[in-house]
């Protein structure tokens, strides 16, 4: 233990001490920026002050490194698997290390007025170490190649989106972990059931002066897209299966009431009837920030891996493996009185696979509750999260429940520095005995160092 906080101190020196010179990048219309001003920015508004000239580009990125300190048990029974030696129910031993650093690039352009392009490369990441184009699109907040003053009118209140990009579903995604880019989020990780994926498609957002704001999107539904002809049966209209548009839409209200109180709330749906292989709720192609846990011995020892940096990349997380079919519902409730902050999230799914003929459910609830000092300032921070997931899993007909509580402690050396230390404990309820997450646990802390530029 003294060993291990040790080796943390000296993390922490090395990075609060670099000094990081770049050069003076272009500013973006109608952008989020990739630092501690991006907090509490969700969908960009229709409010910018940035002047456009000329064609702009903007290189930026984004660098974590984790230290890990996380201890685990289970009480599952012995159970043997073909292909396999020895109890796959035993836990993959681990200890205090550090974690693989993940590293995002960031391009944008700014093309025209109201115009801008982005473009995200996974440089490293715990699911895919090599690089990956996480996707990209563009941004239509004015349309003035259409000579029309009633479309110019009309664009003061629209903005488009199209291309392969995050999918707004949820206010969540807004605030989680993605890779290398860790800075909006004040927790390590990001909730046990996390619903992210990048899909190919349009959104179309209206927002009023009021506060009040209406999306509605269509994507292909699939992270991976084909052109090959489906030939599997579906086992509920037992016809072969065929791949229709994904629909979601949010509608919500957001507004600054007085100088030291932001009230925001929202609901958001998406739903899909037949897919090829829906990933809503496994669409990050990074991986889990907790490495190893809950993670079988004798299945990693097994596996032969590629690009990968091992067999279970969102340990730590539940998937109700909704592939084929998806109909779910987030509501979000964002409250900011001063540097206290509350950001609520109640979900419901309901899916299935291919070869299932009835859908299954999964619940869940989070409540994180931050305070930020000093006034003015806020660059530290102080907060609590519960997490909460109950589910049925595919044949079995009794639900689970995921339980976690983390408590955080955060720094903003500077507006692109971040250190991060979170305690976390997250237990598994109800699983049956011979699943390896029967009676789990895992707890222990977490220190991260994050930049954005």
């Amino acid at each position: 233990m003294i060993k291990s906080i040790h080796l943390i101190a000296q993390f922490i020196i090395a990075l609060a001490t670099i000094s990081i010179s770049v050069n003076a990048q272009q500013q973006m219309q109608y952008y989020r920026p990739d630092n501690m001003s991006g907090l509490y920015v969700f969908e960009t508004t229709k409010t910018d002050t940035t002047q456009f000239h000329k064609l702009k580009v903007k290189v930026g990125g984004n660098f974590e490194q984790t230290f890990q300190g996380l201890s685990e048990k289970n009480t599952a029974s012995p159970v043997t698997q073909t292909g396999f030696m020895g109890n796959v129910n035993t836990l993959e031993p681990i200890m205090p290390g550090f974690d693989l650093a993940m590293a995002n690039l960031n391009l944008d352009a700014q093309l025209a007025d109201g115009i801008r392009v982005n473009l995200t490369v996974y440089l490293s990441s715990r699911h895919h170490e090599d690089a990956w184009v996480k996707g990209g699109y563009m941004q239509f907040d004015k349309l003035l190649f259409l000579n029309s003053e009633f479309i110019n009118r009309i664009m003061k209140s629209i903005t488009i989106k199209v291309g392969q990009f995050d999918v707004d579903y949820g206010d969540q995604h807004y605030q989680r972990s993605d890779g290398g880019n860790t800075i909006y989020n004040p927790f390590i990780e990001n909730y046990i059931m996390d619903e992210f994926a990048t899909e190919i498609g349009g959104e179309v957002y209206y927002h009023s002066k009021s506060g009040l704001f209406i999306m509605g999107g269509m994507t292909n539904g699939e992270l991976d897209p084909t052109v090959i002809a489906p030939v599997k049966i579906d086992s509920a209209t037992k016809q072969v299966n065929y791949y229709s548009p994904a629909f979601h839409g949010k509608i919500g209200y957001d507004k600054q009431l007085s100088n030291n109180f932001r009230f925001r709330i929202s609901g958001s749906v998406y739903s899909v009837k037949s897919a090829n292989s829906n990933t809503l709720f496994g669409g990050d192609r990074t991986g889990s920030h907790y490495f190893d846990v809950m993670s079988s011995q004798s299945i990693a020892n097994g596996t032969t891996l590629n690009d990968a940096n091992d067999y279970n990349p969102f340990s730590g997380r539940y998937n109700p493996g909704f592939s084929e079919q998806v109909n779910t519902f987030m509501g979000n409730l964002f409250l900011k009185f001063k540097g206290l902050q509350f950001f609520g999230t109640y979900e419901i799914a309901q899916g299935r696979t291919i070869t299932e003929t009835a859908t299954r459910q999964a619940t869940q609830y989070a409540a994180d509750l931050i305070y930020r000092f000093p006034a003015h300032k806020e660059n530290f921070w102080i907060g609590v999260r519960y997490n909460s997931v109950t589910a049925t899993m595919l044949g079995d007909p009794n639900a689970i429940t995921i339980n976690r509580e983390a408590g955080s402690l955060g720094w903003f050396v500077t507006k692109n520095i971040m250190l991060k230390a979170e305690y976390v404990m997250q237990t598994y309820l109800n699983y049956p005995g011979t699943n390896i997450l029967n009676g789990g646990q895992f707890n222990g802390y977490m220190v991260e160092a994050s930049v954005g530029f």
